[in-house]
């Protein structure tokens, strides 16, 4: 089974925030391929299922907020027994620009509190990674940005971005990371 963990908020008011980018992609392949979430109050997420040219695949959201990300993360693959390489995590990020997106195989937090979280729950650096370029960043706190809505025209180049993160995703997992860095980065 491959896992694809989206990172951000629960609650109406966080939907279309910036943090909640990761949430935002997992919607999306949920939607694209008939699947809907359920609240696993056990797992600490909203989770769902489907199957995709031959791979089952399992769509987790935290919700834990983003800060605590790393125990609903830990409650997941715990349970599934699920192989931290076949997992992507996906979120935002303050230094790519909005509309680029970047794979990572292993790497620090960068600042980012979800992800250190995961780190810290998972007891290791080295997992896939999704980043989605939500910047840059206007001269005010990063906790205020993040937390503001995207605008319109902000949210219909998001929507392009999304879309091809969706196939980027699949891809990595049918290609690896090396040749998808190539691709998509």
């Amino acid at each position: 089974m491959k896992l694809i963990i989206g990172l951000g908020n629960v609650g109406a008011k966080y939907v279309f925030t910036r943090h909640n980018t990761g949430f935002m992609l997992v919607d999306k392949i949920a939607l694209d391929n008939g699947a809907e979430f359920r609240e696993n109050t056990k797992l600490k997420s909203l989770i769902t299922k489907f199957y995709k040219d031959g791979e089952d695949y399992m769509l987790v959201k935290p919700t834990t907020y983003m800060n605590l990300s790393g125990e609903a993360m830990r409650a997941v693959i715990d349970y599934y027994k699920i192989d931290p390489k076949d997992m992507i995590i996906v979120y935002d990020d303050l230094s790519l620009d909005l509309g680029r997106m970047r794979f990572r195989p292993t790497g620090s937090d960068g600042g980012h509190n979800g992800i250190k979280s995961i780190i810290k729950h998972l007891g290791s650096k080295d997992f896939m990674r999704l980043k989605i370029g939500i910047g840059p960043q206007p001269p005010i706190p990063a906790e205020v940005f993040v937390l503001q809505n995207f605008d319109k025209e902000s949210l219909e180049k998001l929507k392009e971005t999304l879309s091809r993160a969706e196939e980027a995703v699949f891809y990595c997992f049918e290609n690896g990371i090396t040749k998808t860095q190539n691709k998509y980065n």
